[in-house]
């Protein structure tokens, strides 16, 4: 009776966490939507020229290579979409799979999906379409959610390798150490974390004057492409977004190495051979996403922003790595494979085939 009313209590404190956090999103996309009407009013005041909205410049004066990434970011979104809502579905699915690495690759899964989809099916339409337009108030919401999920990326993949380091070097105390409290804070952390920097980030890129500029050599609306269009210096402001780029990507990647130090480490001293394939493979497979997502980010955002392929590179970190990431996780999985064998064995149509 007392293990159940314990249970029962901690199941109501989970509880109120998940209502505080909603209620707090809810607040700060209500705050966005202020600061987006204030901040228009204080462009129609000011005695800058008003801009409506913005020209999404992209490689526009390439039409062959508008075509050639008009079909791989195509690609990339359906297998991105495809891949994502797969590792979900089985997470759910298969009890095996209840385990804190699956929840937060389930949380990543999820991520992934609205990042690829806040920016895919606009460069989408505007590399299909000849007036490659979004407005103002587009633009600063797209910014705004594309850069809180590219935050929270950055601190989730550091929690992930916090977990992976938990089950390789304390694996007798794995399931105590990352308990479900445990994993939901992380979760709601790299969450908050990741739009209260975005909200900051966004507000402070409102309240650039554009004097009437608003063709955008960039796919999407982004910080270092917007920063080019003010009529004032932005040296203060570019100090400010290195500084917060320092710690959303330097950071996390400092931990990771860390973190993978140790796990080298522990990997090292284990006896079975199989035992130190699997952990590294495991590990492995998050490192490659490490490399591939924070090795972009740090190219834009920690890089000389003259840089004609800086736009480029930015949809590898939106629209490529999403797409990577359920294969990197899963191509060298058993767990995975067993999970999609067993769903796909329930399925009638997959018995008739049999």
């Amino acid at each position: 009776m007392k293990g159940s009313s314990d249970r029962e209590a901690e199941i109501a404190a989970m509880n109120r966490e998940a209502d505080c956090a909603l209620k707090w999103v809810l607040l700060t996309l209500l705050s966005l939507i202020l600061q987006v009407t204030d901040g228009k009013a204080a462009q129609d005041v000011g005695n800058q020229s008003v801009v409506e909205e913005f020209i999404l410049l992209g490689v526009s004066d390439q039409p062959r290579l508008e075509l050639l990434l008009f079909v791989l970011i195509l690609i990339c979104y359906i297998v991105a979409l495809f891949g994502n809502v797969t590792i979900i579905v089985l997470s759910r699915l298969d009890p095996r799979l209840h385990t804190p690495m699956y929840f937060f690759l389930s949380n990543l899964s999820f991520l992934d999906i609205c990042y690829t989809t806040s920016v895919g099916p606009q460069v989408l339409v505007n590399l299909h379409s000849t007036h490659k337009s979004i407005s103002w108030a587009g633009c600063m919401v797209q910014l705004f959610i594309s850069l809180a999920l590219g935050s929270t990326e950055c601190m989730l993949l550091a929690v992930m390798a916090y977990d992976r380091y938990a089950a390789v070097c304390h694996p007798l105390r794995y399931m105590t150490i990352m308990s479900r409290p445990l994993c939901l804070l992380l979760a709601t952390g790299s969450w908050l974390s990741g739009m209260v920097n975005s909200l900051a980030q966004t507000v402070m890129t409102m309240q650039l004057p554009l004097c009437g500029q608003n063709h955008i050599d960039h796919f999407f609306c982004e910080e270092p492409a917007l920063f080019k269009l003010a009529c004032v210096d932005t040296s203060f402001m570019e100090t400010e977004v290195f500084s917060v780029s320092v710690f959303v990507l330097v950071v996390p990647v400092s931990l990771i190495l860390v973190s993978y130090s140790y796990i080298a480490a522990a990997v090292l001293r284990i006896r079975s051979a199989e035992g130190r394939r699997k952990a590294f493979n495991t590990c492995a497979s998050h490192l490659a996403v490490v490399s591939l997502f924070y090795g972009t980010g740090i190219y834009v955002y920690l890089q000389p922003q003259s840089r004609g392929q800086g736009k480029i590179i930015s949809l590898f970190y939106t629209l490529v790595t999403p797409m990577l990431n359920p294969l990197i996780y899963t191509l060298r999985n058993k767990e995975v494979h067993r999970a999609l064998r067993k769903v796909l064995g329930r399925n009638p149509i997959s018995k008739a085939w049999g």
